[in-house]
């Protein structure tokens, strides 16, 4: 299979509850998701005695069973010693806690994104709801919208058990020995706070989570909980650190087929936020919200779970160019906001 210059080793994915060998001591698995994009991959690795488990899938009761059938069969001979996870999602982390509980295993993950985790499940506070209110609205939300508001905050706890109360904490440049291998951390940003991908030199091969997928752009957005931040710049400078690699090392995306064509693929990417930031440009020749520049980015309809991503990435669009002076953001009496070429 290929995709131009993206190159797909594997011909079929693994059946739930299945697991496929794609390099030496690498296994992937596939969970399914209750969205429009239905799937996860994740990874085990071999691990001396035991296995290391790289991201854990979303809580529900269908992957929990696939998890139960999966350690039921052959790869239940070795025991599960320890997991690492990405990032803060619930497709990444949602399982965490139920692990721990489970088999008594340790968390490793960077601080921000465990910290982030923890915040999302456990925040119970009426000020809490309120900065998803303000927010919204100052992204130019209607009343229809605004009522869709209060599902948006339960989602997330819904969806991920109690992540452990301590981690085993990982590092950008870290490496961790698993098996006969070393495993070197590399932590991108944007996509979320602290993305931690793992590259193996000795098996050329690296899991790359959500920061690098093979057809979808990872998701870069602005969230309530940090809304003045510019997450698209911290994802295009963040490109660089992958410059490295071989050029035909085995990636393993989170989404999607394993693939090589790692450089090809980071430059494509660069280039459709290109394309983005100039339509998002072209869309405040007059003062507009960031609902506005949504529904110009966006003319497909989304679903009440994709209004939230896409208008998060809207506004990641906006701020960057606002950063790079490009355009003004002014505040409007009514708590709206209002973006604007500058002059």
């Amino acid at each position: 299979m290929s995709d131009a210059k993206i190159l797909y080793p594997f011909d079929a994915v693994p059946a739930g509850g299945e697991a496929v060998e794609v390099a030496p001591g690498v296994f992937w698995l596939r969970m399914p998701l209750p969205f429009k994009l239905n799937h996860i991959n994740l990874w085990m690795l071999e691990d001396g005695d035991g296995w290391t488990i790289v991201d854990t899938g979303i809580n529900t009761p269908e992957v929990r069973e696939n998890w139960e059938t999966l350690l039921a069969g052959p790869m239940g001979a070795k025991p599960i010693k320890r997991m690492i996870v990405t990032h803060f999602h619930p497709d990444h982390v949602g399982l965490a806690g139920w692990f721990e509980e489970k088999f008594d295993i340790a968390l490793w993950m960077t601080i921000g994104e465990w910290g982030m985790a923890r915040n999302l499940k456990l925040e119970t506070t009426e000020r809490s709801t309120d900065y998803l209110n303000q927010f919204y609205h100052r992204a130019g939300f209607d009343k229809a919208l605004m009522n869709i508001i209060p599902e948006r905050s339960v989602s997330y706890p819904s969806r991920i058990t109690v992540p452990p109360a301590g981690i085993r904490r990982i590092v950008n440049e870290e490496k961790i020995t698993i098996g006969n291998h070393d495993w070197e951390v590399i932590v991108g940003t944007g996509h979320s706070p602290e993305h931690a991908c793992l590259y193996c030199a000795d098996l050329n091969v690296m899991i790359s989570g959500d920061q690098i997928l093979p057809r979808i752009s990872p998701n870069i957005s602005i969230w309530p909980q940090e809304p003045d931040a510019d997450p698209l710049t911290q994802f295009l400078d963040s490109l660089e650190l992958f410059d490295h690699l071989p050029r035909d090392v085995l990636v393993l995306p989170s989404h999607d087929w394993p693939f090589r064509g790692l450089h090809y693929r980071l430059n494509q990417l660069a280039c459709h936020h290109d394309e983005r930031l100039e339509e998002t440009y072209n869309l405040c020749e007059k003062p507009v919200t960031a609902l506005q520049v949504l529904r110009g980015l966006f003319t497909r309809e989304l679903d009440s779970h994709q209004v939230f991503f896409a208008i998060g990435e809207s506004l990641a669009h906006l701020h960057y160019l606002v950063a790079q002076g490009r355009l003004i953001r002014e505040d409007g009496m009514d708590g709206v906001t209002m973006f604007r070429q500058k002059p």
